[in-house]
C-alpha cells in the first residue's frame, strides 16, 4: 500500500496517524521511499488501543496477498 492509503484505511478504523515524509525529505529520498506511516502513541493509550491498531495493519497486509 502506499503511504497515504494506510493512512485513509487506518482512519477508516478510528485510527489516526500521519502520512508522507515528516520534514525529512531527503531521508526518504535516501531510503528510495514516497513516504511512510508515523504511529504516535503516549501514556493515556491503553493495550487494547495498539492490539487494535496491530489487528488493523495485519488485516490490511491480509487483504494484500
Amino acid at each position: 500500500y502506499h503511504h497515504h492509503t494506510i493512512g485513509v484505511l487506518l482512519d477508516s478504523k478510528g485510527i489516526a496517524v500521519r502520512t508522507g515524509q515528516h520534514c525529512a525529505a531527503l531521508l526518504h529520498k535516501r531510503l528510495g521511499v514516497s513516504g511512510t506511516v508515523r504511529v504516535s502513541y503516549y501514556i493515556y493509550n491503553t493495550v487494547e488501543e495498539v492490539e487494535y491498531l496491530v489487528h488493523c495493519l495485519k488485516e490490511f497486509a491480509e487483504k494484500s496477498k
